[in-house]
């Protein structure tokens, strides 16, 4: 959560500074980048196929990628390490006391 959390921060910070995306959030419903506000206002001013891709794709993510079980490792055995096989940090390799 912390990880996400300092993302969100970051994000936020980003859009309220007035940093945006160049182009066409949808061109269908002529909606661009730069008219979507910061924060939680933002969530009115995207399309419902927009919002709808968006949580669809984090579902996706959630289910079929970020696994705690994956690789071989019992479910649960790394609480908050995701072990998609992207990074080793090496968490075989430590003892009970190095790993607490």
């Amino acid at each position: 959560h912390g990880r996400v959390a300092m993302l969100a921060i970051a994000g936020y910070l980003v859009t309220a500074a007035g940093v945006r995306l160049p182009g066409m959030l949808s061109n269908s419903e002529n909606v661009s980048f730069a008219d979507v506000p910061a924060g939680f206002e933002a969530l009115k001013n995207i399309p419902g196929p927009g919002l709808f891709q968006l949580f669809a794709f984090i579902g996706f993510l959630e289910t079929f990628v970020m696994k705690d079980s994956a690789n071989g490792a019992e479910p649960g055995a790394f609480v908050g390490d995701f072990r998609n096989g992207a990074i080793d940090f090496g968490w075989d390799t430590f003892d009970e006391e190095t790993k607490l």
